[in-house]
């Protein structure tokens, strides 16, 4: 019987293959068409930018549309070539692209109504959108902390939640109808949609700081969540045993995340620049809960707060540590050690009590994950799985194209 094959992650870095300048404002989001070499990209500076493969190599806007507000996001649709368009002032408008992507023509803009007033898609800036091909939906979300979605062939609203924070993530699942949005306190809501209503699902919350990303695997039903507390968690929805999943592996907030279903490979991206690829296809732990105690559960020492053991002993209180591995509560004497414990999504070297650093095996700190610095604060990421081409947007007013063919293969 053959030995079974473990996949890695590879080492080798990924490829500049492009850089395009042009934009006076943060570029706040940025796609690669499928199937052509171009390039979408929405700004700050108003603009609406189109870039296609030169034969200099070298690409340049081929449409350039001023809208008249700051472009906060967008959502492209191959099939069909509309691009949705979310603006700082609350509006969401549609656009049809030309074949050869050299035009592109205003359709609608999506609209609410609130006592027989029709007004903007939102009251303030749009922060997603999603394009539903399938239902004919667009789903969106606002500062104005309202999740929406509109019917794309007339543009009115279907229906609308408030959440309980300006939304910064947004997924959904076609097959179920479930919606995904994380917010800026932290919580990630679950709804599950109708023609015309909502149910709430579930929340739940897993990061000490805002959701900043979220990302969406139909085929394993895992979500992914990135965060200002510089972790990501993946959270097994499909499994029903409420698994969470830590990934610790950037030294900045999370800014932006995507899958690669075909390797299984999970890439996260950092306000500090840095891109790092995860591994999931590898059996990964949960971290243990930590655990309490008024001594240590080591050397049972008292901690400082423990006034009654530490009259009765005649010792100085000392101060409380957690071991990553096992959870219970340590002094600093009994856990000088550090190691990285990359099955439990710890790629950094953590606090570990001395007995569970002895017990791990130099397999268990093999890492999972490959890091890598792109050299500009990214806010948004796309990765285009049929070539291994990932594109990252960042306020440097700059769009990079990297091969991660070598990376993600």
């Amino acid at each position: 019987m053959a030995a079974e094959i473990q996949p890695k992650p590879l080492t080798r870095k990924p490829i500049l293959l492009q850089r395009m300048e042009g934009s006076q404002e943060v570029v706040n989001m940025a796609v690669i068409v499928p199937k052509e070499e171009g390039v979408i990209s929405v700004s700050e500076d108003r603009t609406v930018r189109v870039w296609l493969k030169r034969d200099s190599g070298q690409y340049w806007p081929s449409v350039y549309h001023a809208m008249p507000s700051p472009c906060s996001c967008m959502s492209f649709n191959p099939e069909t070539r509309r691009l949705s368009i979310g603006l700082d002032n609350g509006t969401i408008s549609e656009f049809i692209l030309s074949e050869d992507y050299n035009k592109m023509t205003p359709v609608k803009n999506y609209q609410g109504c609130f006592l027989f007033s029709w007004f903007s898609a939102h009251q303030s800036r749009v922060t997603m959108i999603l394009f539903v091909l399938e239902l004919e939906w667009v789903l969106s979300t606002g500062q104005d902390k309202q999740f929406a979605w509109h019917c794309s062939e007339s543009g009115q609203r279907l229906g609308g939640y408030r959440t309980s924070a300006v939304a910064s993530g947004l997924q959904f699942d076609v097959e179920t109808r479930h919606v995904f949005i994380g917010d800026h306190s932290g919580q990630v809501t679950i709804l599950k949609l109708e023609q015309e209503n909502c149910t709430l699902v579930t929340t739940f919350r897993g990061h000490t700081g805002g959701v900043t990303a979220l990302c969406w695997d139909p085929v394993q039903r895992v979500l992914f969540s990135g965060s200002s507390d510089h972790s990501v968690i993946m959270w097994d929805i499909g499994g029903r045993k409420g698994t969470a999943i830590e990934l610790q592996g950037h030294n900045d907030r999370v800014q932006a995340l995507s899958y690669a279903q075909h390797t299984r490979q999970l890439i996260s991206c950092g306000g500090d620049g840095g891109i790092v690829v995860w591994n999931m296809d590898v059996e990964r732990q949960e971290t243990p809960e930590w655990l309490d105690s008024d001594s240590c559960q080591k050397c049972d020492q008292p901690f400082f707060w423990n006034f009654k053991q530490m009259w009765d002993s005649k010792k100085i209180g000392l101060r409380q540590h957690h071991c990553r591995k096992c959870g219970k509560a340590v002094c600093g004497k009994c856990s000088s050690k550090r190691s990285s414990i990359p099955l439990m999504g710890f790629e950094f070297e953590v606090r570990v009590c001395d007995s569970c650093h002895e017990a791990i095996t130099d397999e268990e700190r093999a890492p999972t994950a490959t890091f890598h610095d792109s050299k500009h604060n990214i806010v948004h990421v796309h990765f285009d799985a049929t070539r291994g081409w990932l594109l990252t947007s960042g306020t440097d007013k700059v769009i990079k194209l990297w091969d991660m063919t070598p990376v993600v293969s």
